[in-house]
């Protein structure tokens, strides 16, 4: 009987290693997708952040312009990616300012349309973006 028995171990523990070699690179591969998606969080905060920068310009600059004009042409730039320095250089900034004048009595008020787009591209916002493409887009009314 003890001739039949032979080998049987060997064939149980193959089994087993590529049992347990299947489970390791399943672990590895969910790993990996987790980083990665943490990551793209990461970024995702930081072009939120540089959108917000792109507001906060615009905001200096119709704050600063005389009240008699509009500040359109002041308001509206785009920072190339590498102008922001720190965490926020990958992105590219678009901001674009769309005035509009009220009069109110005597007073002429001016109230401006702007948006921030914040890109991981140097076109932004891109119409063909790539697979690890990151885009943020704020929009708010300033009113002088």
């Amino acid at each position: 009987m003890k001739k039949y028995q032979r080998g049987f171990s060997i064939v149980t523990a193959i089994f087993l290693l590529v049992v347990l070699s299947f489970l390791g690179v399943a672990m590895v591969t969910f790993s990996a997708a987790q980083h990665q998606s943490s990551a793209l969080d990461v970024m995702g905060s930081r072009a939120y952040q540089a959108a917000r920068a792109g507001i906060d310009w615009a905001t200096f600059q119709v704050a600063t312009s005389p009240v008699s004009a509009p500040a359109a042409a002041a308001c509206a730039t785009n920072f190339a990616a590498g102008s922001l320095g720190g965490t926020l250089s990958p992105f590219t900034v678009t901001v674009n300012c769309a005035p509009q004048s009220f009069v109110e009595g005597a007073s002429t008020i001016w109230i401006y349309d702007v948006t921030a787009t914040a890109c991981t591209d140097p076109v932004c916002p891109n119409p063909a973006p790539g697979p690890n493409y990151i885009e943020r887009m704020i929009t708010v009314k300033l009113g002088r």
